[in-house]
């Protein structure tokens, strides 16, 4: 069992809990796992992870060393103060090709600065489904050559700062009405046009492309992520694709609560995935289940050892990447600001009330420490903010402050814009910022902001655009 087990441990990524790194993730990594995904809540400061991603490497250089860092509302680098750039949505309104690929060079060295190696970025996905739960401002936008020119930019940038990219969720999770962290999505048809990210990141020789729990029917009933024919005949041979295939978190109930994590990570394998990312709350017990699980299939037959060492051949080679970058942070900020669309004509003199409407956090960015509406106020003296996650029977009195609705995909929430139609009724000077995507526009806000992203950095431009004294006073929109 021994070199099967070898070949099998190469092929997971666990993650794990804390700032430190336990004692199975150290002995795992020394037998041959091939590595770990990192989440928000393993990194507490920029040395402590540097320690962190070092201690890992010692056990072998050639660790896998992954975080989903989007920018934008998926951050993990900065979860615990918010995302100094701007997310996707953003950088797709403002349309500026170099400016993308200059944040995702300047993330990139930020990475690369704490040992980071493999960014689960960028999203790929068109969003063409409005009503999207999981993907919405993640995406570049609904356009895919669009989508397309920036998912390469974003590769270039991170991959000329040292750091292997990884377009995501193939063949297109944009066109979904479920969040496959909860269910099993499916689509009736390959969308031709959600391919052309792929094919950009492609051609910007993208080292990993990581697949989607979704069903396409057009190329059968099984899951993208365990289907030979979107993996192999789909991405290796139509697309051509010859790096790093990984699998979305098997733990997300799109497999979990269908096949089970083992029988899901043995059919991907098979089916021509080279990595399994395991999840945010699987550990030693699934490693060892899931490496037991692929080395019964071979001796059983049902999967090729030569298949097995293929998928762990591809994954030792994804981190041999070289490069070097210098952090920018300064493009993030341009990008919020450029991002941010002004309609109407008031502003704040003063200190603000702040309603914040706050719908369910999405399973891909979770719940971040601080708010949106905490950006907000902060750089608003003297504001004070009041969090709603439903329609309250009654709002505070504002007591001559101005006030300001935060909400979040007002277009999905019937709630958020019956509580933005009763606010902008009863007081004729309201200022609404939207931060998700602005598919709806309350008509009495006397002044509608959009953002085009939930980042601190795009709530400091929103305050920045609003606030007069932001400015003059320096330092507030860091």
């Amino acid at each position: 069992m021994g070199d099967l087990a070898g070949l099998a441990s190469r092929c997971i990524l666990p993650g794990f809990e804390g700032p430190v790194a336990p004692d199975w993730v150290r002995r795992r990594l020394a037998e041959g796992l091939g590595g770990v995904v990192l989440y928000a809540w393993n990194v507490e400061s920029p040395e402590q992870l540097r320690g962190l991603t070092a201690e890992l490497c010692s056990e072998r250089e050639d660790v896998i060393v992954a975080i989903d860092e989007e920018g934008g509302d998926v951050t993990r680098l900065e979860a615990p103060t918010g995302s100094s750039y701007p997310g996707n949505a953003a950088l797709g309104i403002v349309d500026d090709v170099e400016l993308s690929e200059r944040i995702a060079a300047s993330l990139g060295a930020e990475l690369a600065a704490v040992g980071v190696n493999l960014d689960l970025a960028p999203v790929a996905d068109v969003n063409t489904n409005p009503q999207n739960p999981v993907i919405g401002i993640r995406s570049f936008g609904s356009d895919a050559d669009l989508v397309g020119r920036h998912v390469g930019a974003f590769v270039r940038g991170l991959q000329n700062a040292g750091v292997a990219a990884c377009a995501k969720h193939f063949p297109g999770h944009g066109d979904t009405l479920e969040d496959s962290h909860l269910a099993l999505p499916v689509v009736e048809a390959l969308d031709e046009q959600a391919l052309k990210p792929f094919r950009a990141a492609i051609e910007a020789d993208v080292k990993s492309i990581m697949t989607a729990h979704i069903v396409v029917r057009s190329l059968g009933e099984i899951p993208a992520t365990m289907s030979r024919e979107i993996l192999d005949d789909l991405l290796r041979g139509d697309l051509g694709f010859a790096g790093m295939v990984v699998t979305d978190a098997l733990e997300m109930k799109a497999i979990s609560d269908t096949v089970g994590v083992e029988e899901g990570a043995v059919r991907a394998i098979a089916a021509g995935a080279d990595a399994l990312c395991l999840g945010h709350d699987l550990f030693d017990e699934s490693v060892v289940a899931v490496r037991d699980a692929l080395v019964d299939a071979v001796q059983s037959g049902r999967l090729p050892e030569e298949r097995l060492a293929d998928a762990a051949a591809r994954a030792a080679a994804v981190t041999d990447l070289g490069g070097v970058g210098s952090v920018e942070r300064e493009s993030g900020r341009e990008g919020a600001r450029r991002a941010l669309r002004v309609e109407g004509d008031v502003r704040l003199e003063g200190p603000a009330l702040v309603v914040e409407l706050v719908p369910k956090a999405g399973m891909a960015a979770g719940r971040l420490p601080h708010y949106p509406g905490d950006w907000f106020a902060a750089a608003v003296p003297g504001s004070e903010v009041h969090r709603y996650e439903e329609a309250p029977p009654d709002f505070p009195a504002t007591d001559g402050r101005r006030l300001v609705v935060i909400a979040r995909d007002a277009h999905r929430y019937g709630w958020e814009r019956s509580a933005i139609e009763a606010l902008t009724s009863r007081q004729p000077d309201v200022i609404v910022v939207e931060i998700g995507l602005s598919h709806w526009r309350p008509p009495r806000a006397a002044t509608y902001v959009a953002t085009y992203g939930a980042a601190r950095v795009n709530l400091e431009a929103a305050a920045e655009a609003l606030y007069s004294e932001v400015a003059t006073r320096g330092g507030a929109v860091r």
